[in-house]
């Protein structure tokens, strides 16, 4: 080990850059939250609880900009489904 180093062309930012379409940020989570997304990664046994936050935001906004009409069917041809099962 050095006794000194120098960090005079050094840049600072994030070692790898975020990949096209993501965007690096800072967020607060409450801690059971971000439990719960984790163990479901260990769970599945492996895989990334961000893409899961990620994908239960995407839902959550998919579903709100859904018509009633639409959940309407989508849950009575489900419930048909698993009664037929």
């Amino acid at each position: 080990m050095k006794s000194e180093y120098d960090f005079s062309k050094g840049k600072r930012g994030a070692v790898i850059p975020a990949p096209k379409g993501k965007t690096r940020i800072t967020i607060r989570i409450d801690d059971d939250i971000l439990d719960w997304f984790r163990n479901q990664v260990e769970s599945a046994g492996g895989g990334n609880y961000q893409t899961l936050i990620n994908n239960a935001l995407r839902e959550h906004i998919t579903h709100q900009q859904e018509p009633i009409e639409v959940i309407l069917r989508r849950v009575v041809h489900e419930e048909l489904q698993n009664a037929a099962q």
